[in-house]
């Protein structure tokens, strides 16, 4: 005797409620064991494999590649035998797609709703033209008249989009944000990779880089201000003993923020290795929920496209995140009072006001500035 099991798209994170098809590792009819991966999904922020909660064999298939759900939306039927553990909820409970079952909400209409931002919550406020819910019914209740112009196009966020905005909104409007901003001089750094660039490639495989530097330097100059590397829960600052930097990384119109973990025990070789594995996961889309947990303040070199100067958004709950902008050269007074020229960088940091104080935050540059300019070995 066997019996049917829905299995239907996981919570992937906190923040996470939707996900898109990418491929399916078995079809129809092919057998599957408990927790053998069934396919792929992706989020916002990571690829996923999906695993059989059950094993039997895969009997049908309910979401195509390419097609969003929402988290909670049955994605195939496994039949297996009676008495075999589930996780997932068994297909009896789940909605039918009987003509007389009104509650249904088909895949298209589901990734509709999340396309809209509709919660599941409000879907009853939906007029319905009869029965079922449809797509028509969703359109009419979200765009009730046609407000196409010529010259205008509307383009849909992607949830990537979608998900980095509400994040940035949820921060700018929750935290007090004040930022400050200060001159570093990258001369000595610079000519030291210019130096080194090439045995450094040839001994550990990845590229010095003025962000390995600056990963450095903000991990190191934290141990003297750790209030920059805590958050903020209701009324108790919850303070790091570890450094978990966030690199923010630019991919398809978008940024995603892998994690260097325990940035502040790693030698500088051991940081360029870890943000260049790092880098290439998120521009090849092979980030795992790992890759983007738990950081603990971020870093964003906006420099590398010319920009000087940038003050960016918090990242939620995180209470602080430092900008690095373009390399340039001026002409600097030495010491000596001579002329020379010198390259520099303009470095921005932007904290949570309700967790620290200007005079804080202006220490804490100051030390990362000293970092940057000499330890250069």
């Amino acid at each position: 005797m066997t019996d049917k099991t829905q299995i239907t798209l996981p919570k992937l994170g906190e923040s996470i409620l939707s996900a898109t098809i990418v491929q399916w590792f078995k079809k129809v009819g092919d057998r599957v064991e408990r927790d053998e991966p069934l396919l792929e999904v992706s989020t916002d922020k990571v690829n996923s494999e999906i695993p059989s909660p059950v094993a039997g064999v895969l009997e049908e298939i309910l979401a195509h590649n390419g097609q969003e759900l929402l988290v909670g939306a049955p994605l195939a039927v496994v039949s297996g035998s009676v008495g075999v553990k589930s996780t997932v909820a068994p297909t009896t409970s789940a909605p039918q797609s009987s003509s007389s079952d009104d509650s249904f909400i088909s895949p298209a209409v589901m990734r509709l709703l999340q396309e809209k931002g509709i919660p599941l919550s409000d879907i009853d406020k939906i007029p319905r033209a009869a029965g079922r819910l449809t797509k028509k019914d969703v359109e009419q209740y979200t765009c009730p008249h046609n407000t196409s112009q010529p010259g205008i196009e509307r383009v849909k966020m992607t949830s990537m989009r979608k998900a980095i905005a509400d994040n940035m909104v949820k921060s700018f409007y929750e935290a007090p944000h004040a930022s400050l901003v200060t001159e570093v001089d990258v001369t000595e750094v610079m000519r030291t990779i210019a130096a080194e660039k090439q045995s450094f490639l040839e001994k550990h495989g990845v590229k010095l880089t003025i962000t390995a530097y600056a990963a450095r330097a903000i991990a190191r100059a934290l141990q003297a201000f750790p209030l920059i590397n805590s958050s903020l829960e209701a009324d108790t600052i919850v303070m790091k003993k570890f450094v978990n930097l966030g690199v923010a990384v630019s991919v398809d119109q978008g940024v995603m923020v892998p994690v260097v973990k325990q940035c502040h025990t790693l030698s500088l070789p051991e940081i360029a290795k870890e943000i260049a594995v790092l880098a290439d996961k998120a521009r090849t889309h092979k980030l795992q929920p790992q890759d983007v947990q738990d950081g603990t303040i971020t870093m964003t070199n906006f420099g590398m496209t010319g920009t000087m100067l940038g003050i960016p958004i918090i990242r939620y709950p995180e209470v602080a995140i430092v900008g690095l902008g373009a390399i340039t050269k001026k002409a600097a007074v030495m010491p000596d009072e001579s002329i020379a020229a010198r390259s520099v960088m303009m470095v921005s940091l932007t904290f949570d006001h309700r967790v620290l104080d200007g005079l804080y935050g202006c220490g804490f540059l100051n030390e990362l500035k000293k970092h940057l300019e000499t330890d250069v070995s």
